[in-house]
């Protein structure tokens, strides 16, 4: 018996010539030409799924900053840099750089060749440059391509997830009692496709004391800022000890919150590094690049020469 067969209800398939045979023989061929012309154009489902996977995890360019600043136009990851956690909490927290990510729910991976939304938000373990967290800085006062952003300054963030014709942006909205982070209940992140003045961030100098002498600075690339949204003032945040599980695995949930310490200084769950593309152009990005030896670094191998010899 096949599933033809079943489906028409009979106890044999449309090779035993009783009844209506012709008909099942025709409808098997049918569905036999509508398989490989679905195949054929790449409308089958499997070869959906397969486009989106490609593209979200492509790997990508990110731009080179010769002025060690951000610009408009420039496409960036955003890295969460490990996080320290402080001796008052007393629950266990991934440590490690996570990226900001573009997560897709499971319905979307497996029908879709596209970003549908609303589309969530997670931060992954993964600091290679692809599809998912690869984030272009967007404008959205009219500021020309290719001048720096300030810090107190709107700006925008915008996801292709790999595809050429298609953009999302990074939005958050107040928590209400239909939208929250599904496991802190806090203020949900998300990736819309409208502009409004839901997708727009700024960038907040990292010392409280010397925040107001920076404003109007440019923002450094490749240090850690704070990113603030602007409807609600909070900022965003990894909290780093809820998890969630997608298509990709386990990863991290993205929310937008300050958390403060004693001192009333942002902990370093709000802290952000916007990471660009190593000048030397050996396919690593800044923050991959070796950092240069302190002093007492080239002093201690100097001496250890010297003691060889």
């Amino acid at each position: 018996m096949n599933g033809r067969a079943s489906l028409s209800g009979k106890p044999y398939s449309a090779g035993v010539r009783i009844a209506n045979w012709n008909e099942d023989t025709y409808l098997e061929e049918n569905l036999l030409k509508d398989f490989l012309y679905k195949r054929e154009k790449g409308e089958l489902l499997i070869q959906k799924s397969k486009r989106l996977k490609n593209n979200l995890l492509k790997q990508m360019q990110l731009s080179v900053s010769k002025d060690g600043f951000v610009h408009f136009g420039d496409t960036v990851m955003l890295l969460s840099p490990e996080n320290n956690k402080s001796p008052m909490e007393n629950y266990p927290a991934v440590c490690g750089n996570l990226t900001l990510s573009v997560n897709p729910d499971d319905l979307t991976v497996h029908t879709s060749e596209s970003l549908q939304v609303p589309c969530g938000a997670s931060a992954v373990k993964s600091v290679n440059p692809v599809g998912r967290n690869a984030f272009r800085i967007l404008s959205v006062e009219g500021n020309s391509m290719g001048e720096p952003i300030r810090f107190g300054q709107n700006f925008g963030l915008g996801a292709t997830g790999g595809f050429t014709n298609q953009m999302l942006y990074l939005a958050s909205d107040h928590k209400s009692f239909m939208r929250f982070a599904k496991k802190s209940y806090l203020q949900q992140v998300f990736f819309t496709d409208e502009l409004s003045y839901l997708t727009c961030w700024q960038a907040t100098f990292l010392d409280p004391q010397l925040r107001l002498e920076y404003e109007g600075f440019p923002v450094p690339a490749n240090t850690k800022v704070l990113i603030t949204h602007c409807h609600t003032n909070r900022g965003l945040a990894v909290p780093r000890n809820f998890w969630i599980r997608s298509y990709f695995g386990k990863e991290y949930e993205v929310t937008c919150h300050t958390y403060l310490d004693s001192h009333k200084a942002e902990e370093d769950k709000n802290y952000w590094i916007i990471v660009t593309a190593n000048p030397s152009g050996d396919g690593v990005t800044m923050f991959d690049r070796p950092k240069p030896p302190s002093e007492e670094t080239r002093e201690r191998e100097k001496n250890e020469l010297y003691a060889g010899t």
